[in-house]
């Protein structure tokens, strides 16, 4: 089974947003995507440097060249602590040298959940899908525990930082905010999770699909 239909991912620049699960969700599209063209993973904000990419730190002769290569690179700026930043490349030069651009735009600390600050997320102005990431393993746990930025979630939510994290709030934070396009519901493992899953999806206009990255299985809201 693969995510990248259900998201209805296609070429040029995808954002992921949100919560924890980023990170994994841009190899998976990666390698769903590279049988299809040309695969180029970035960040518009820091991430960990991956192992199973080559890395081009250089301008486009030098992606081209990558890309003819090696079918998916990871392009970027090194940064501290072993972490990138964005490519040097603005996203528009960057979407004219691989099929696929996929970003991920935003950070959450690994936790389930996130708010945004004013500044976030950073998400690149021709993009043509956003998708935001929900942990369904946050729902129940306290806010302070599971969500990046717990004060600002709180807020928009109209709970406390020491509320349990429930599918009305989370619906509550994403339709305050108003990020994304399609929102992705990861590690749905149990009758339970789906439950919650489904109590989310049902309360937002954005077409949502739930399931587990780890397992491969995924389920498109209808």
């Amino acid at each position: 089974m693969q995510i990248a239909p259900l998201l209805n991912i296609g070429r040029g620049v995808t954002a992921l947003i949100g919560g924890g699960g980023k990170t994994t969700l841009l190899y998976t599209l990666a390698e769903e995507l590279r049988k299809k063209g040309s695969i180029l993973l970035c960040t518009s904000t820091h991430i960990r440097i991956p192992e199973q990419y080559p890395l081009v730190t250089a301008g486009a002769d030098a992606l081209r060249a990558a890309l003819a290569e090696h079918g998916a690179v990871c392009a970027g700026t090194p940064a501290e602590n072993g972490k990138l930043t964005a490519p040097p490349l603005s996203f528009e030069t960057l979407s004219g040298l691989a099929d696929y651009v996929l970003v991920e735009a935003d950070g959450a600390r690994r936790l389930p959940l996130k708010a945004h600050a004013p500044h976030e997320p950073v998400i690149p102005p021709n993009a043509q899908r956003v998708v935001l990431v929900v942990g369904a393993d946050g729902f129940g746990r306290p806010v302070s525990q599971v969500c990046h930025r717990p004060e600002r979630w709180a807020e928009l939510a109209g709970v406390s930082t020491d509320s349990p994290v429930t599918p009305e709030a989370e619906a509550r934070v994403i339709r305050a905010e108003g990020c994304g396009d399609r929102v992705y519901i990861n590690k749905v493992e149990s009758a339970a999770d789906y439950a919650a899953a489904a109590e989310l999806a049902k309360r937002l206009a954005l077409p949502v699909v739930m399931g587990s990255l780890h397992k491969g299985v995924y389920t498109k809201w209808a």
